[in-house]
């Protein structure tokens, strides 16, 4: 049978599904059999072969509850809606989905054709999974709102981290000089990731040791994001992930931005070009069954991860 035969024939009615039902942590979990999602106009069902996780998405569904965790899949077309031509039956794919809806953690999931994109090819779906949220966050950080150039300065906070990492790689790929911050025990992985230079968070105050910069992209907050303003040239710009950075005098120029990352099938396309063309690669720090996802969850909450954490829906 064709990879196409095999994807429309293996569909069933129901299907495995991780449930949020009341308001709470990993506890809150419950695996159930549920039917599976039908098909509305615009729509792709994707056999789901991975889904990531991020460490604080329990708490975005709570208004619409029980709800199914997870927004990155990484697996293959099953189905599409009659009025659909952007993806093809048996073709893999990966996605960030909409977090207005029920997420992927399951079988099936029901998505938007419009915004799934073609897997890395050098990638599994374990890893591929890995990539949407973290890289988008950073593509749109340093480039639709930083408006990072060729030949910039940009310091990244948490230039190891979930985001940082994949920012400091795409920084560098663009040819900006990199410069991060980090955690003592993650300074050797943030130069494995392509910092020019990277700066000890907890023992050097950046803002003086550092000459100007013209973009700071921020993924950890706090007192790094509130001591930012000082290092950026008049001109520059201020933009997180984590939080709404202070205000600045209007006389400095700094342009500063808290966005929340979007769905954006174009940039996953760029984004897999630039993972096959070994310009980027995500990091994984554990792997886990789907059965398996309260303990999933809970290693997304701990200290000390080293890249995204992952659910193994089925096999590759």
């Amino acid at each position: 049978m064709t990879e196409v035969g095999e994807a429309a024939a293996a569909i069933t009615t129901t299907m495995r599904a991780i449930r949020l039902h009341v308001a709470g942590g990993p506890e809150a979990l419950v695996l159930e059999e549920i039917e599976t999602p039908g098909l509305r106009a615009g729509e792709a069902l994707v056999r789901v072969h991975a889904a990531a996780i991020t460490r604080d998405e329990l708490e975005w569904p709570t208004e619409r509850l029980p709800a199914i965790p997870s927004y990155e899949l990484s697996g293959v077309v099953a189905a599409v809606a009659p009025d659909v031509d952007d993806v093809a039956i048996g073709e893999p794919v990966y996605a960030l989905t909409g977090f207005d809806r029920d997420g992927v953690a399951a079988d099936y999931a029901a998505v938007p054709a419009n915004l799934l994109a073609p897997k890395p090819h050098s990638l599994e779906h374990v890893e591929s999974a890995a990539v949407p949220l973290a890289a988008l966050s950073a593509w749109q950080g340093l480039f639709d709102h930083g408006l990072l150039e060729d030949g910039q300065r940009v310091l990244i906070h948490g230039a190891a981290g979930g985001v940082g990492h994949l920012a400091t790689q795409l920084a560098r790929s663009r040819g900006a000089y990199v410069i991060g911050t980090a955690s003592p025990e993650s300074i050797e992985r943030a130069r494995e990731f392509g910092a020019h230079e990277v700066v000890d968070r907890t023992n050097i105050r950046f803002e003086e040791e550092l000459d100007p910069v013209d973009l700071v992209f921020d993924t950890v907050g706090r007192e790094l994001l509130a001591r930012s303003p000082a290092i950026v040239r008049k001109g520059g710009r201020l933009v997180s992930v984590a939080e709404e950075p202070p205000k600045t005098p209007s006389e400095a120029g700094i342009q500063a931005t808290y966005f929340v990352v979007e769905p954006n099938r174009d940039q996953l396309v760029e984004l897999a070009r630039l993972v096959d063309g070994g310009d980027l690669r995500p990091a994984i720090d554990s792997v886990f069954p789907l059965a398996d996802a309260r303990a999933a969850f809970e290693r997304s909450m701990a200290t000390g991860k080293r890249g995204k954490v992952v659910l193994r829906v089925a096999d590759d």
